[in-house]
C-alpha cells in the first residue's frame, strides 16, 4: 500500500506517520513545507518513509506529488478555529481551492481513496443536544468549520461524479505527544506547558465550556481503522464520547502537577460553542469499543513526554 500524508510534520501527522511506518508492508510518503521537521520525522520512522518538501497550498503540480499513491491522508490546515474569522474570504478561498485541485489530481492519478481530517469540534456549531451524531445538521460558527463542511461536500461530489472513494473523520480535541505546547491550539498541551513554566494560563469564559478530549494514540488508531475499512459509511465521529469542562481539565492538571495553577479568566469568545461532545456509536458499531485512554492518564503521559522533550526548555 502506497500512502501519502499531506501535512505530515504536524501534531496529528507525526503520530499517524509513526504508527503507519510500523507496518513494513506500507510505503509512506510524508509531505510538509517544514524540511527540518520532515528530516527529524524520517529519522524517527527509521528511514521507512520518503519525504517531499513542498507547500501544498501553493504547489503548482499536485500530480507529481500524488503519482503512484493508493491512499491520500489530507491533514493540511493553516488556520485554527479561534482565529479563523479574521480573514474569512482568504481562508475559504485557500482551503476550498486546495481541496478542488487535490481532488482533480486524485482523479488524474487514479488514487483509490482520500481520507480527509474534518473537525468534530466545529462543523456542528452550537447544538442544543449532545452527544452529536454524524446525522446532526452542520451549522459552523467559524470559517474553520465552514471550510471543513465545504470540503466534505466536495468529497461527496467527486465520489458521485467520478467514483473517487473517500472517508471523512470528524475528530474531537486530540492531545498528547508531539503537540506543540507553545501555540494557540490544544488546550491540554498549552495548559501543561504554561504550568510547568509557572506562566499564567488564559481561559476564555468562566471555564464551563465543554469539549471532547481524545488521546492522540486512540485517535490515530481510529483513523487507520476508518481509512482501511471497506464499510459502507463514509463519515465518522472520532472522540472519547465524554464531555470535560475547561475547569475540570485544569483541575486534572493541578492534580498531576501537584500545584495550583495561575489562571486569568477573560470574556468568552463568539467562536467557541458552549458544549461539544461527539456520539461515537457509529464508529464503535463498525470497529468495536474505542476504549479511550482516560483523560487523567493521557494528561500524565503528555506531561511525562513534555518533561523529556528538551527543545521546549522546561
Amino acid at each position: 500500500m502506497n500512502s501519502i500524508i499531506l501535512g505530515a510534520a504536524g501534531f496529528i501527522g507525526t503520530n499517524l506517520a509513526l504508527e503507519l511506518c510500523r507496518d513494513k508492508n506500507n510505503h509512506i510518503t510524508l509531505v510538509d513545507r517544514n524540511k527540518e521537521k520532515l528530516d527529524k520525522l524520517q529519522q524517527m520512522c527509521k528511514d521507512r518513509v520518503s519525504i517531499k518538501q513542498c507547500d501544498i497550498l501553493r504547489e503548482p503540480d499536485l500530480d507529481t506529488v500524488l503519482a503512484g499513491q493508493n491512499m491520500v491522508y489530507h491533514l493540511v490546515s493553516t488556520i485554527v478555529p479561534a482565529t479563523s474569522n479574521r480573514n474569512i474570504p482568504q481562508e475559504i478561498r485557500n482551503h476550498v481551492e486546495l481541496m478542488c485541485r487535490l481532488l482533480e489530481s486524485c482523479i488524474r492519478c487514479q488514487v483509490e481513496r482520500i481520507v480527509f481530517l474534518s473537525s468534530g469540534g466545529t462543523v456542528y456549531g452550537i447544538r442544543s443536544q449532545c452527544p452529536l451524531s454524524e446525522e446532526a445538521e452542520t451549522f459552523p460558527i467559524n470559517s474553520y468549520g465552514v471550510q471543513k463542511v465545504i470540503s466534505e461536500k466536495l468529497l461527496y461530489l467527486y465520489h458521485y461524479v467520478y467514483g473517487l472513494d473517500y472517508r471523512i473523520i470528524r475528530l474531537a480535541n486530540p492531545f498528547g505527544p508531539y503537540q506543540a505546547p507553545d501555540g494557540v491550539q490544544g488546550a491540554a498541551a498549552v495548559f501543561i506547558y504554561k504550568a510547568l513554566r509557572n506562566e499564567r494560563i488564559t481561559v476564555y469564559g468562566d471555564g464551563s465550556v465543554v469539549r471532547d478530549y481524545i488521546y492522540i494514540k486512540d485517535a490515530v488508531h481510529a483513523m487507520i481503522n476508518i481509512a482501511c475499512s471497506e464499510c459502507s459509511e463514509k463519515v465518522f465521529n472520532v472522540g472519547s464520547g465524554q464531555g470535560v469542562s475547561v475547569r475540570q481539565l485544569l483541575e486534572a492538571i493541578e492534580q498531576i502537577l501537584g500545584k495550583k495553577l495561575k489562571i486569568t479568566y477573560m470574556p468568552g469568545r463568539a467562536v467557541d460553542a458552549p458544549v461539544n461532545v461527539l456520539d461515537i456509536s457509529r464508529y464503535e458499531h463498525a470497529f468495536g469499543r474505542l476504549n479511550a485512554v482516560p483523560l487523567k492518564e493521557g494528561l500524565q503521559r503528555t506531561f511525562d513526554f513534555m518533561r523529556k522533550e528538551t527543545k521546549w526548555n522546561l
